[in-house]
């Protein structure tokens, strides 16, 4: 009998991929499910985005492997974008490196930088890969406390009282997933001053700045950052390019030489049409973020109405594509999701995949049409 890796103990299949089998043998059986639980855009890229890889299909070296650095223009594109956007200056050439998707980019970054034993910062709620990606590289994953009270923001008196002797690096996400709190200058300038202090890696993973937000933020923006600070991000939210895997992760140089040491040596570079076509997408205007979120806007209009049928409370104010809803003192928020799809064939996300402190939460997706909202809605 062949044995597994023991570092295979320390994780467990990913939630969402569990779950959906769950979900697709319903579907199978008849059940009309309507699937509230996955953020994976359902709207289209731009027509511009879908042409210039169309376009790309005849150029000479649109099959050859490509750089493990991207196009040139791909990782000007992202510069821009930051200019554009954050206002943040980034040398194209050494301070961007484009991945298959910034989850990618979670396990390169953890090779790259943690040994076995060191321990990291994980945020309680947060994006579980963290956790699962620190476990896999045998560094120990320390869970610090995020909770409505500070707004899902970190206690940095708390964390301040740990023992760091040991901690390498700290995972913070904001817009926060999957609470929908936005980040602030503030907020980021205290984790780039804790992160000198303690000689610790900050990682902000930013995929959501873009949606229903009116003012994104990228900690890139705080005097000093480069010196401590990595930012991922994506285009597979802000551009609904989810399948394409759209990356990329920014810092300084010496940084993102380590990440692509990783990198270079697991895969090839991102094929060359994908390419292409993220390239126009980093060309929208604004107009294109004006015109998703007057989708997105109607969208969770509605499901503030599910949520208040489901007595559940929330924070309108909120941003992302996610609602972040507590349920009624009591209510534990595995039994509930799995008694609604059961019931009312809805699935929803249960707060506690997310953490300890998920535990009487659920969480929304507005990847749904208005059409199937209203029609869950109907079911209550």
């Amino acid at each position: 009998m062949i044995v597994t890796a023991d570092r295979l103990q320390s994780v467990q299949e990913y939630y969402f991929s569990r779950k959906l089998r769950e979900v697709r043998q319903l579907i199978s059986e008849g059940k009309p499910v309507i699937n509230m639980g996955i953020g994976s855009p359902d709207l289209a890229p731009d027509i511009t985005v879908i042409e210039a890889m169309q376009k790309a299909m005849f150029d000479d070296k649109v099959h050859e492997y490509q750089s493990y650095q991207g196009l040139p223009e791909l990782r000007k594109g992202m510069a821009d974008f930051y200019k554009n956007h954050f206002n943040v200056d980034l040398d194209f050439n050494t301070e961007i490196l484009p991945l298959m998707g910034s989850k990618e980019g979670i396990m390169h970054i953890s090779l790259a930088f943690l040994n076995e034993g060191d321990e990291v910062l994980i945020p309680n709620p947060g994006y579980p890969t963290y956790a699962s990606v620190t476990e896999l590289v045998q560094a120990k994953a320390v869970n610090y406390d995020l909770t409505a009270a500070t707004n899902w923001q970190p206690d940095f008196d708390a964390l301040e009282k740990l023992d760091l002797s040991k901690v390498k690096l700290v995972w913070v996400s904001y817009p926060h997933m999957p609470t929908g709190a936005n980040g602030t200058l503030e907020l980021f300038e205290k984790l780039i001053a804790f992160g000198k202090k303690h000689n610790i890696l900050i990682v902000n993973d930013n995929p959501y700045s873009f949606v229903l937000n009116g003012n994104p933020l990228s900690i890139l923006q705080v005097e000093g950052s480069k010196d401590i600070a990595l930012e991922l991000n994506s285009l597979s939210k802000t551009y609904n390019m989810a399948g394409w895997r759209v990356g990329m992760v920014m810092g300084n140089s010496t940084l993102i030489d380590a990440i692509l040491k990783v990198k270079s040596n697991m895969d090839s570079g991102m094929f060359y049409g994908i390419q292409k076509g993220a390239v126009e997408a980093l060309k929208l205007r604004n107009d294109w973020f004006e015109k998703q979120n007057e989708i997105y806007t109607k969208r969770r209009n509605l499901i503030f109405k599910l949520a208040e049928k489901l007595n559940c409370v929330f924070d309108k104010n909120s941003v992302g594509l996610f609602v972040w809803a507590k349920l009624p003192a009591g209510i534990l928020s595995e039994e509930f999701i799995d008694k609604v799809l059961i019931e009312k064939h809805i699935f929803i996300t249960p707060g506690t995949i997310f953490g300890s402190n998920g535990e009487g939460y659920i969480r929304f997706s507005l990847c749904v049409t208005e059409e199937k909202i209203q029609q869950a809605i109907e079911r209550f």
